[in-house]
C-alpha cells in the first residue's frame, strides 16, 4: 500500500527535487557541503515526510508529519532567498523554484486542514 503516491503535494515535491538538483549543479563547488547540501536535504524532507505521514494509521500522526514537511518548506524558502541574494540563483530559477514551492505549500496546508476537519 502506497497512499502517498496519490497525493499531488507528494508528486509535485518530487518534481521540485529534480529541478533543484539540476539547478544546484551550477552552484559554486565550495557550497557542496553548505547551501547545496542543506537545500537538497530540506527538499528531500518534504516528500519523505508526506509519505511517512500517509503511511501512518492515525490522522493525528499524519498531521504531525505534514507539520514537519511545512517546516522543511519554510527552510527551503529561506535557502532560496539566501541563494538568490548570494547570486547563486538567477531571477528565472529563483522564480521557478519559488512558484513550485508556493504551490506545494498550499497543497500541504490544504491537506493538513482537511485532515484536521475530518
Amino acid at each position: 500500500m502506497k497512499p502517498h503516491r496519490n497525493l499531488k503535494a507528494w508528486s509535485d515535491s518530487i518534481l521540485l527535487i529534480k529541478d533543484l538538483y539540476l539547478i544546484t549543479k551550477s552552484f559554486p563547488k565550495e557550497e557542496l557541503f553548505g547551501i547545496i547540501s542543506q537545500m537538497r536535504r530540506a527538499a528531500l524532507s518534504i516528500p519523505l515526510n508526506i509519505a511517512e505521514g500517509a503511511a501512518r494509521t492515525s490522522k493525528k500522526e499524519f498531521v504531525r508529519f505534514l507539520d514537519i514537511a511545512i517546516g522543511s518548506i519554510a527552510e527551503l524558502d529561506t535557502l532560496f532567498i539566501i541563494s538568490y541574494e548570494l547570486e547563486f540563483l538567477s531571477d528565472e530559477d529563483f522564480n521557478q523554484l519559488n512558484s513550485k514551492l508556493d504551490l506545494i505549500g498550499k497543497l500541504v496546508y490544504g491537506l493538513k486542514r482537511k485532515l484536521i476537519s475530518e
